[in-house]
């Protein structure tokens, strides 16, 4: 499983990065057109569980099955 971040889509908001089990999930140095720093996951730490993806408001992330 992957995980894909539309980083136009993300408000920094951290409900993805407080809920993700495996602390995957951090903020960008790059500021996005809104003027947030958007989600990155660590593909390395990333369990694919989807928590992210069921508790994003914003419809940020995409699970593919690569």
């Amino acid at each position: 499983m992957k995980v894909i971040v539309n980083d136009e889509r993300c408000k920094q908001c951290g409900i993805c990065a407080v809920n993700c089990p495996k602390k995957a999930i951090s903020f960008s140095d790059v500021i996005n057109m809104k003027g947030y720093q958007p989600a990155v996951v660590d593909d390395a730490l990333c369990i694919g569980c989807g928590i992210c993806y069921t508790m994003c408001p914003d419809w940020v992330f995409e699970i593919t099955g690569e």
